[in-house]
């Protein structure tokens, strides 16, 4: 894949951990073209990540605009960008997006801390069409949640802040409970996704209108995690995957060559057939009853309860 060489034009703090960076092609020409959603995937130390762009309206002109989150103990993304300056050179992949607005339907956006990055530029696109939209933007207090002041001035009483140390608490079960024939996209940390959906599944809200994208680290180890084996169907080949790695990654490393994309858990493209064994689901894809019956799985990011799975590949 063709990069792009950018220059870090700007770096501005936003809060104590979050700072927002304006990138320009590092020759000044004109910028690939992206939509509502859309993302970049910088290459930092250790491999790269993927940052959501940002756009509150026609006038930011051709630049990017991204935010990252100082995360301290985190794979080493974060710290790397917080660590550059303006005039710095970075490589970029062009702008892809999995998390797209459906055009001329009606929406509420919700976000939770740095996952409201995406949703800037939805808002944007929803107004730009005339669309009604509802935002609501959780997070621990407002002094850590960036572009709250933005919002609430570029969308006015479409934008409802909630912080959890006041009376504005976000109530997921009224936000949705009032949701109607509107499309809900969630963007935010694993537990905001699962409580949302949940509640939305609960509600009787159809699954095609409840879009997320996580913006955790979801194939990140988790205490307690053992290794597993995948017995691969059509080759009778097995792997063990370790923790701290994928199953995506032990499988290319042994020469497969499998269909991914996002990594995290949330676009559902390496979805495969399960023929045996118990998945440790950690996807923000498949809906509760999908993950009780076990027969599909996201093997970018789950993992395995069974000693081993059979996978359909």
């Amino acid at each position: 894949m063709t990069k792009l060489d950018l220059i870090v034009a700007k770096v501005r703090p936003l809060t104590e951990r979050i700072s927002e960076f304006t990138l320009q092609a590092a020759d000044r020409g004109a910028l690939p073209e992206w939509e509502a959603g859309a993302h970049i995937r910088v290459d930092v130390d250790g491999g790269d990540r993927a940052y959501s762009l940002i756009r509150f309206g026609a006038g930011d002109g051709g630049d990017y605009r991204i935010a990252v989150q100082r995360e301290d103990d985190g794979a080493g993304g974060s710290r790397f960008m917080h660590g550059l300056k303006d005039g710095d050179r970075i490589v970029a992949t062009p702008p892809k997006c999995d998390f797209p607005v459906v055009a001329g339907e009606a929406a509420v956006l919700l976000a939770g801390g740095i996952g409201i990055t995406p949703i800037i530029s939805m808002a944007a696109e929803l107004q730009a069409a005339g669309v009604p939209f509802e935002l609501h933007y959780a997070g621990r207090s407002r002094e850590v949640m960036g572009f709250a002041d933005d919002l609430s001035e570029r969308f006015g009483d479409a934008v409802t802040v909630h912080c959890d140390d006041d009376e504005s608490a976000l109530d997921l079960a009224a936000v949705i409970g009032a949701l109607g024939d509107r499309h809900l996209y969630i963007c935010g940390p694993r537990g905001l996704i699962d409580a949302a959906r949940s509640t939305a599944e609960a509600a009787g809200v159809p699954g095609a209108r409840v879009h997320v994208e996580l913006f955790d680290n979801a194939s990140a180890a988790v205490e307690g995690d053992r290794p597993f084996e995948v017995e691969v169907a059509s080759s009778g080949e097995v792997f063990t995957i370790p923790p701290g790695k994928s199953i995506i990654e032990v499988l290319e490393e042994g020469g497969m060559d499998l269909i991914h994309d996002c990594q995290r858990g949330d676009c559902g493209i390496c979805q495969t057939d399960v023929i045996s064994g118990e998945p440790d689901h950690r996807d923000v894809v498949l809906s509760d009853a999908e993950r009780a019956e076990g027969k599909v799985m996201q093997i970018c990011v789950s993992r395995a309860k069974s000693a081993r799975l059979v996978l359909d590949l």
